[in-house]
């Protein structure tokens, strides 16, 4: 049975921003035809406190995937980060994926316990809250992509198919 994931990626909020990283690194995971999973892509969310996570969890009910991976950008970041929780106000809602285990030996990625108080945070949060309410096993993590460029941009989308193949082995 094939995997099914579920990516997300925003689109940008500031005008001198000509596009946002999480969707760069998701229009270059769409390139690739030769993956072994369902990939559905949730691109462009609106940085939208209420509109991304009702969008987000309407597809998750639509299409049920087995894992989900929102993307955001993070523009002062060098490395992948994933994001251990998401917190609203002071509820914290933590991620059950061992992030230990899944970036091992990872060169460029790092894990973080601040998803940042922006849109980001806000869609983890509600789609962590969706999971454990609906009483789904569905894994979900939340990554922060540093902006891609002709430096890094291949050794950020290989740590990023390499989180992706890790979180399938283990469905």
């Amino acid at each position: 049975m094939t995997n099914k994931i579920l990516l997300t990626s925003f689109d940008t909020w500031q005008p001198h921003q000509k596009s946002n990283s999480s969707d760069d690194l998701l229009a270059r995971i769409s390139q690739i035809k030769s993956l072994p999973y369902s990939l559905t892509f949730l691109r462009k969310l609106p940085v939208d406190f209420q509109e991304a996570p009702i969008l987000a969890i309407a597809q998750i009910n639509k299409i049920q995937p087995d894992t989900i991976i929102c993307c955001g950008m993070a523009e002062n970041r060098q490395k992948l980060t994933l994001e251990s929780c998401a917190c609203c106000n002071s509820d914290i809602l933590k991620t059950a994926v061992n992030l230990e285990d899944l970036m091992t030996d990872l060169p460029t990625t790092q894990i973080s316990h601040n998803a940042g108080k922006f849109v980001c945070e806000a869609l983890y949060y509600a789609v962590l809250k969706h999971l454990a309410d609906a009483q789904l096993s569905t894994k979900c993590i939340f990554v922060h992509v540093p902006i891609l460029t002709v430096e890094n941009a291949d050794k950020i989308i290989a740590d990023f198919l390499s989180i992706v193949n890790r979180l399938t082995i283990s469905n």
